[in-house]
This record gives C-alpha cells, sequence and structure tokens, in this order.
C-alpha cells in the first residue's frame, strides 16, 4: 500500500514556474544545496540543452554523498545515452526505470500503465510537482528543435506538503525496487482531501488568504490502480460543482470523461464562465483528433474553448474563482484519469490563482485561437473520420486494458 494523507497543509512558500526556463534554475540550485536526498520521478528525462544541467545537478550531489534516486518511465525514456548512464552510475545515482517496454508489450495491461508524474523532493523540505518533463522548452524528443517554447507549469513547494511528496517517491521506489509494502504505521487514516475541496473553497472564498499570511493551503492528490483511482478526477469534479463565476482549464490532453463533461456543461448552464485552453498543433494522432468529438457539446452549452497555437501545449493547469488551483501532471482524458499515475497538487491560494489566471488569460488572447461552432460543425468529412477513429480506438483500448470510459 502506498497511499499517502491527502489533507491539506499550510505551505511556507508556493511558487508557480513556467517552462523548464523558470523550473531548472530553481530545481538545479535547491539540489546544490540538498544535504540527505534527493528523490526524483519524470515521465521524460532527456538532455538535450539545459537537460544536462539537471542531470549535472544529480551527478554533483551524489558525489558529494547525498542519497539521488531517480525513477523514469520505461515508455518515455527508454534508455539513457550511455555516457551519463555510465556518469550516474560512477556517481552513485540510483536510476529505476517503471515498467520497461517489452517486445509485444501493447498486448500487457502493465504496459499501457505509465509514470507519467513529475515530482522531485529534497532533504524533505522542498519539492516540485507539475507537468514539466526533464526536457528543454525549446526541443522535442519526436519533432527537434521548436519555434518556441511549450507551455507548461511546474508548481515549489515548502513545509509539511514536501514531506508528503517524499513519502509518496519513497513508497513507490520501494514497492518497484524491494517489492516490499511500507508499514501500517505510516499510513495515516484521515478523510480525504477530495471530501474536504468544496468547504475548504466556500470557507475561504473571495478571501486573500487573510487567516493564514505568508502560507496557503495545499494538499497532494494522487492517481495511481491501487488506492487513488479517482481522486484527480473527484478534486475537479468537486470544485467544478462548486464554483459561482469562473471556471479556467488549461489541458494539453483533452477528451474528459461523461462526467466532466457534464459538470462543465451543467456549470456553465447556471451561469459560470467557463473557458478552455486546449492543444492546438498536432503531436500524436491519438490525443489530437480524440478531443475533437466533444467540442460539439460543449460549445453548445456557452464554453469558451481556445486551441494554443503557438507552439506545444503540455500544461494540465487549472483555476476556479481567482481562488482554487491545480498544477500537476494529469491530463483530462482516459490514459491519465484512468491507467496512469499521475500527480497534482490543489491549492487555494489567492495571489497564487491570481498569477496562474493572468498567465492563461494572456494564453487565451494572444498565443491561440478560438474555436467558432460554425466552423466546428462544417469541418471536412476526412477530418471528422480521423476523430471518430481516434476516439474508437482510445474507448477500445480502454476497454481492453483499463475499464469503460
Amino acid at each position: 500500500m502506498e497511499n499517502i494523507t491527502p489533507s491539506f497543509k499550510k505551505s511556507r512558500a508556493l511558487q508557480l514556474l513556467e517552462g523548464s526556463i523558470s523550473f531548472f534554475p530553481s530545481l538545479i540550485a535547491d539540489i546544490d544545496k540538498a544535504q540527505r536526498s534527493v528523490q526524483m520521478e519524470t515521465y521524460i528525462f532527456d538532455l538535450t540543452a539545459s537537460g544536462a544541467g539537471v542531470a549535472l545537478a544529480l551527478e554533483n550531489a551524489a558525489k558529494r554523498g547525498v542519497k539521488v534516486q531517480v525513477m523514469i518511465d520505461g515508455y518515455g525514456t527508454p534508455k539513457l545515452p550511455t555516457e551519463w548512464n555510465d556518469r550516474f552510475k560512477a556517481a552513485g545515482v540510483q536510476i529505476l526505470f517503471y515498467e520497461p517496454i517489452v517486445t509485444l508489450g501493447i498486448f500487457l495491461p502493465s504496459q499501457w500503465r505509465r509514470l507519467h508524474r513529475k515530482l522531485c523532493v529534497i532533504d524533505a523540505d522542498v519539492a516540485f510537482c507539475g507537468g514539466i518533463n526533464v526536457l528543454d522548452d525549446w526541443h522535442d524528443p519526436s519533432y527537434g528543435a521548436l519555434t518556441a517554447p511549450r507551455l507548461d507549469f511546474c508548481v515549489r513547494v515548502t513545509g509539511t506538503l514536501a514531506k508528503d511528496i517524499q513519502f509518496a517517491t519513497t513508497a513507490l521506489w520501494e514497492r518497484l525496487s524491494l517489492g516490499k509494502p511500507l508499514h501500517a504505521s505510516r499510513i495515516k487514516s484521515v478523510k480525504s482531501v477530495i471530501e474536504k475541496l468544496p468547504q475548504v473553497l466556500k470557507r475561504h472564498h473571495g478571501h486573500v488568504n487573510n487567516s493564514h499570511a505568508g502560507q496557503a493551503l495545499t494538499a497532494l492528490v494522487l492517481r495511481d490502480n491501487i488506492t487513488n483511482r479517482g481522486h484527480i478526477e473527484r478534486a475537479y469534479l468537486k470544485a467544478i460543482g462548486d464554483a459561482r463565476k469562473e471556471i479556467i482549464i488549461a489541458n494539453a490532453y483533452f477528451v474528459p470523461g461523461a462526467k466532466l463533461r457534464r459538470a462543465l456543461i451543467l456549470a456553465a448552464k447556471r451561469g459560470v464562465k467557463v473557458q478552455l485552453l486546449l492543444q492546438g498543433k498536432y503531436e500524436y494522432f491519438m490525443q489530437y483528433h480524440a478531443a475533437r468529438p466533444v467540442y460539439g457539446a460543449l460549445l453548445a452549452a456557452g464554453i469558451e474553448i481556445y486551441e494554443y497555437d503557438k507552439s506545444y501545449l503540455h500544461a494540465k493547469v487549472a483555476v476556479i474563482d481567482s481562488v482554487w488551483a491545480t498544477v500537476g501532471s494529469s491530463n483530462l482524458d482516459p490514459l491519465s484519469l484512468l491507467l496512469a499515475r499521475e500527480a497534482n497538487i490543489v491549492m487555494q491560494d489567492a495571489d497564487f490563482a491570481q498569477n496562474l489566471r493572468q498567465r492563461l488569460l494572456l494564453a487565451m488572447a494572444n498565443e491561440g485561437k478560438r474555436v467558432d461552432a460554425t466552423q466546428m460543425a462544417n469541418r471536412p468529412w476526412v477530418q471528422r473520420f480521423n476523430e471518430m477513429l481516434a476516439f474508437a480506438i482510445m474507448r477500445t483500448g480502454l476497454w481492453l486494458f483499463g475499464k469503460r470510459y
């Protein structure tokens, strides 16, 4: 068992970081200060350009005696370059690949369940959670150099929440490397944060965190196939259901299930302004085409959809009523919500929420295009065919390896 206490904690500091250009310097600075441990999880570990700086920081930390553990998804990054693999081994950096790809692995359910979390915790005191891989903003492993940096976010937290993140990373490392469960005394039996979200939102709605000066209310919300199967989706549903004025969601791979679609439509019908910032550039056939069959019902309800096309959108964030926010690794699609291991931080902090809100509004206004309902209804039949094919393949795959969606 690897569940951690998903309860709200007071964080001493809460910092929004956009892209690797902001994330990597902050991460490297904290790794350079590490005295005891650095634990990292990532889907992609790419050593192109600025990604090498993170690798060097990990190597140097291990050389000075810090325990460094890095877990990498076996599909996102099948192997590391030989030079860096040897350097890590010589320095004492421990590397563990999550579910390495095997021959004919597409027919194995375990191969569909990927490690998509992007977490790093240093000395159990400072931690990072978001959607940013160890991957330079201007580089894509499939397409090479980009003309503009991808849009993505991460949050840096300190305080007791960092200990929760350490517990989560330690739990998964022990389970995979040692095959032994965590001691039962380390599992705290308290109410889920998901049950508390509506009450916290109501209690602090409209206030700029005056009751906790200098501290934000934050919580780690995990998604796995053991004890946290629906926590991230329920966090969204609770917050959307309690929204009064505004919902802004930016999500790279957006194929919401019936519950999420219904919650967004009901919010729009009761007068909440709902804006979605979604992927506008073609990246993968499935994610690009499977998203569009759900546009019609959302547009008909008055929901505004913007497609980000300045570069690749990789963000998985949301802001509700300028108070509640989430930043993490979970897309709102079946792979994230039903199969992959994901990690989001939800927070109750007006300053943080306003910063994220302003950045998303800027992206919608200047870095994307609003989807026109009439044009969407009259799109070419070839496009419609690709969309329905992608949607059908996704549903079939989930029926075989996940659950009905």
